[in-house]
């Protein structure tokens, strides 16, 4: 079974009820039983992390790492702004990242430092930017896994 770090940035904890104007009412529990949903009807593993801290944001990816996720699904919330070290540990890791965002980062004027690091971008799409990004990170995840008995 694949396994898949959703890691929820600074902020995303209080989905439903910041800014709700442009992340709308659901919360984040809401959210989670979305795409717990989601992952068990797809047969996928999900494990749902949420942090303000980016040292530990940080954290939980190495230890994702060494236990052998297949991919991790990232919405860095806060972290856009001056999240380098985060982005710094993103770089050294050797499997597929898909950065999602409820709001279009660009139209609002933002630039994400993590994006860089992300085999794609899923931004402006609300909660279905979550499900886009798990699909393409599945997706990218079957394309990279050589075929049984092959070598890459």
């Amino acid at each position: 079974m694949m396994k898949i770090l959703l890691l929820q940035g600074a902020n995303m904890a209080y989905l439903g009820k910041r800014q709700p104007e442009i992340y709308g009412t659901t919360t984040a529990a809401e959210l989670d039983e979305m795409l717990l949903r989601r992952a068990r009807e797809l047969g996928v593993e999900l494990d749902i992390y949420y942090t303000h801290i980016e040292g530990e944001a940080i954290g939980r990816i190495y230890r994702a790492a060494d236990e052998g996720i297949d991919g991790l699904l990232m919405n860095p919330a806060g972290f856009i702004h001056a999240g380098y070290a985060l982005r710094d540990c993103l770089r050294s890791m050797r499997f597929p990242c898909v950065e999602v965002h409820m709001s279009n980062i660009d139209k609002r004027g933002l630039k994400s430092v993590t994006a860089e690091t992300a085999r794609g971008v899923i931004a402006g799409f609300g909660l279905r930017s979550y499900l886009m990004g798990l699909d393409a990170l599945l997706d990218l995840i079957k394309d990279e896994k050589p075929a049984k008995g092959k070598k890459k």
